[in-house]
């Protein structure tokens, strides 16, 4: 009852001041029919309170997300099921869900009525173009009598969260170099020469299962040998991803580094679906392993909220995909690099691997003089020779390059690299 009062809307405060007024009237004048009036004035405002005040804690809201997770530029509809659990109707209802700003205005809903343990849905569309993970709600329901004396906010506490991914473009199927390099015990057993006597085996771990010993092998070299699983061979792949702050241009969807984490979506999910066993790597301390459990989903969530760092640097980035390197391919989305950072990153190319890099001039991100544009042209091209000379397969990105447009150039033959390498050194001559 409290709260109901507290609610009174100015019309009801106004009929409460009017009883007030006809109350002190009557005792002035004496007139009962004067009280009578008074007493209807108050009353009105009373019921209405009470009314609405136990309305509001006797209903229950529903909220769904279909689809939870959409890329960017995409629309995700919200449904939201409102349902009276009292025995009377309720008053008018307008109902408006919270949201970021990112995904636009507070939707605002008109519900007429609600009748007895009656239940209704209503629905509305959010967009986002910039990627991200967003709080949907909580929903705010006010309540108001029909003649509008009171009026209760209630706020239901539940929230639901909206991932907004980059968006994925599909990628041309090509060659890819390194396709072949991966890991597993079959690798071994393939070259072994066929028969009981020369299966393939190693020495004996504890927890080994014992039925697995293969005796001819232990009377042969005096230690315990068990037979070695057989295990599919598999392409690896590692993502890196450039995060440092200083190395990309641009402000909003269409800065360089938002070219860079939907670049690394789109190569992701396609050496995904290429059978590669997939590894994404940041320089602001990622490492997500996109073979385990949520697969894609779990990696497009990461991309939905990974952000610049000013702290991140090649160093940190080089020294974090050598924890677990195992070979494979590597296939690096960067920033701006000096000649110095990018002579870092032949530290990278160990263990067998084949290492692509996109690199990007993100200077055409901008609207440079002529004098500046010149001199970022030619320190990009000394990057990009030194990247090929440390032994980087480089792909140069410039403002408005597209991926599947790019894409094929990482299948191309030495050849077209070193030609690159050729006509890079060239562009970078002029620069001494």
């Amino acid at each position: 009852m409290r709260a109901g009062l507290r609610g009174l809307t100015t019309r009801g405060r106004s009929f409460l001041a009017a009883a007030a007024a006809a109350a002190i009237s009557a005792g002035i004048l004496g007139e009962k029919d004067l009280l009578r009036v008074a007493v209807l004035l108050a009353i009105l405002p009373l019921l209405a309170a009470a009314y609405v005040g136990r309305s509001r804690y006797k209903l229950a809201c529903n909220r769904s997300l279909d689809p939870h997770r959409v890329p960017v530029g995409a629309n995700s509809r919200v449904v939201l099921r409102l349902q009276n659990l009292s025995r009377l109707p309720t008053g008018t209802l307008l109902l408006e869900d919270r949201l970021p700003y990112a995904l636009g205005s507070r939707p605002r809903v008109v519900l007429e009525r609600l009748g007895a343990h009656q239940a209704s849905s209503v629905a509305y569309t959010v967009r986002a173009d910039v990627r991200g993970r967003y709080d949907v709600g909580p929903l705010v329901v006010r309540m108001t009598d029909p003649f509008g004396l009171c009026e209760l906010t209630r706020s239901f506490p539940s929230t639901d969260h909206l991932t907004v991914i980059p968006q994925v473009t599909p990628l041309p199927s090509v060659r890819l170099p390194g396709e072949y390099a991966g890991s597993g015990d079959s690798r071994a057993r393939s070259v072994a020469v066929h028969g009981e006597d020369d299966a393939a085996t190693r020495e004996y771990r504890r927890g080994d299962d014992l039925r697995r010993v293969h005796w001819k092998s232990t009377a042969r070299t005096g230690e315990l040998m068990v037979r070695r699983e057989e295990q599919p061979w598999e392409s690896r792949a590692t993502v890196v991803l450039d995060t440092r702050a200083y190395g990309h241009r641009g402000e909003g969807p269409t800065a360089s580094f938002e070219w860079s984490v939907s670049a690394a979506a789109s190569i992701a999910v396609h050496l995904r679906q290429a059978g590669y066993k997939l590894r994404l790597v940041t320089d602001s301390g990622a490492d997500v392993d996109a073979s385990e459990a949520g697969g894609d989903g779990a990696l497009l969530d990461h991309l939905a909220e990974v952000r610049l760092d000013q702290r991140a640097e090649v160093t940190g980035l080089v020294q974090r995909v050598r924890q677990r390197a195992d070979g494979g391919l590597i296939i690096g989305l960067f920033g701006t690099v000096s000649v110095a950072e990018a002579e870092l990153l032949a530290g990278l190319r160990g263990n067998g691997a084949t290492c692509v890099g996109f690199l990007l001039n993100s200077s055409t991100w901008l609207s440079l003089p002529e004098k500046a544009r010149a001199e970022a042209e030619h320190a990009h091209a000394a990057a990009v020779l030194a990247m090929l000379q440390s032994g980087w397969r480089v792909v140069g990105v410039d403002h408005g390059g597209r991926l599947p447009a790019l894409w094929p150039q990482v299948g191309r033959g030495a050849q077209g690299f070193a030609l690159r390498a050729a006509l890079a050194e060239t562009v970078a001559g002029g620069v001494r």
